[in-house]
């Protein structure tokens, strides 16, 4: 059983690397766009391919139940992926030009909001630019139900930690409150505020300061995605 299984994950790899090429309109395979989504499904089948050998009612080989587990999984892995893709592109397009940044870590969306965009010094009120920005925000993720959103709110070193904790927490507040009042469900949204903590630049200088003064929202697929 192990020899079978274990000859089994090559095909498993082979299931999700498949299920990922798409078909443009020329009729070309696409395929180096889609690493992150090929990723997912080269994850998802050999996980699948795991899974499914280790279950069965043995009626079947185990090798026919590891393919079968690489073929859900690498649908999986594959769909969750190009959900995430089709949001990062969509963020891109719409905050191009903002100052805010885009990042991927695996399949989570980390949007960078710096002090130029957000907040004054020692304020929690949203500026007009970052009303107009979340305005682009709260359309995508009104299009893409199933993410969940974690907004954390920073502050630079000025000032006492348990007021800078304080500010922080007002900050990444005003942020959710904005992004449920355009239309998000609040029930996918939670705030957090880290104060001083996880500083991005060095709070010796004004334009370091600046930089640690930010909202990062992080967006996270949901199972259901």
């Amino acid at each position: 059983m192990k020899k079978t299984f274990w000859l089994s994950i090559p095909l498993a790899m082979m299931v999700g690397v498949s299920g990922c090429a798409s078909t443009g309109t020329d009729g070309q395979q696409q395929g180096s766009g889609n690493t992150k989504t090929w990723s997912g499904a080269g994850i998802g089948a050999v996980a699948g391919a795991v899974a499914g050998a280790l279950t069965g009612d043995g009626g079947s080989s185990t090798r026919d139940r590891a393919l079968i587990g690489a073929a859900a999984g690498a649908a999986i892995g594959g769909g969750v992926g190009a959900y995430m893709d089709s949001q990062e592109k969509e963020l891109r397009n719409r905050l191009d030009g903002t100052d805010i940044g885009v990042e991927r870590n695996g399949n989570d969306l980390i949007l960078n909001m710096p002090s130029s965009v957000t907040f004054d010094v020692d304020a929690s009120d949203l500026k007009t630019a970052a009303r107009q920005a979340l305005n682009d925000v709260n359309a995508v993720l009104r299009s893409y139900p199933e993410t969940r959103i974690n907004v954390a709110g920073y502050t630079d070193s000025t000032g006492s930690n348990s007021y800078n904790q304080k500010l922080s927490e007002r900050r990444a507040q005003s942020v959710a409150t904005y992004l449920e009042q355009g239309g998000v469900d609040g029930g996918r949204i939670n705030a957090v505020g880290y104060g001083e903590s996880n500083p991005v630049a060095s709070n010796d200088t004004e334009s370091g300061r600046a930089q640690n003064r930010r909202v990062e929202i992080t967006l996270t697929p949901t199972q259901q995605s």
